[in-house]
């Protein structure tokens, strides 16, 4: 079964918005797990306009899941995440005043930087992951990198999914064809929801992980944490 990690960065925001600490982002991380979540992504940012940096200092000491951590590769965030050794970095390209990631790595222009990244990080027993649109070329520079990893970025697959699903999944399968010639390990992540979700995991073979947040977030105002942990871990299920 594919895995859910659940992205709590929503949750944080809103706590930052009033001050104090509701919501408890620690508990909602265990939340998350109790629920049934496979584990827990957070995205720390220069500014701490969401997760903070003692978030996750403070969450890796409750996790019983795998964490994984989401980030442009700055010096503070791989002194970090160096010090605090999740399972998983995932590697993005956004800068550090990004709304959100909008777009994947080119490993190609990049590929010495993230190749001394990758290298420190799997030194320190961390798996890595790096994200990545569909572009076959990106995807093999990738494996060449030595990411144990890549998570595809589907905003393009969610933004066409309604108008036409076969079409949007093509370059997607064909990606994914790719990463596991190249023996990459496949995640996904971005704009996934309740429904989109199904069709994307029932199509893209040797997937291990999506990590979703703000969908599952804004659901769970109407449905429950508890509830739309279950909804989403439903979607996940083989056929």
């Amino acid at each position: 079964m594919t895995k859910l990690s659940v992205n709590i960065n929503k949750i944080a925001l809103l706590r930052n918005a009033r001050g104090g600490n509701l919501p408890d982002v620690v508990k909602a991380a265990m939340d998350c797990e109790r629920f049934g979540a496979h584990g827990i992504t957070v995205h720390p940012r220069p500014d701490e306009r969401h997760i903070r940096y003692s978030d996750v200092r403070a969450i890796k000491l409750v996790l019983t899941t795998e964490f994984n951590i989401e980030g442009y590769p700055i010096p503070k965030f791989l002194d970090l995440v160096l010090e605090v050794k999740p399972a998983q970095v995932t590697l993005v390209p956004d800068p550090p005043d990004a709304l959100t990631s909008n777009a994947g790595w080119d490993t190609i222009k990049n590929e010495s930087f993230l190749r001394e990244v990758v290298t420190e990080l799997k030194n320190h027993g961390i798996r890595t992951s790096i994200f990545i649109e569909t572009d076959a070329r990106m995807i093999e520079n990738a494996a060449k990198i030595g990411t144990n990893r890549i998570e595809l970025y589907t905003e393009r697959y969610a933004a066409s999914y309604l108008m036409d699903a076969p079409k949007a999944i093509q370059p997607y399968v064909e990606a994914a064809q790719v990463a596991l010639k190249c023996e990459l390990g496949i995640n996904a992540g971005h704009d996934l929801n309740l429904q989109n979700l199904k069709f994307f995991t029932q199509n893209i073979p040797g997937l291990l992980e999506v990590s979703i947040g703000h969908a599952l977030i804004c659901d769970a105002l109407y449905y429950g944490l508890e509830n739309t942990i279950q909804m989403y871990l439903r979607c996940l299920q083989p056929s």
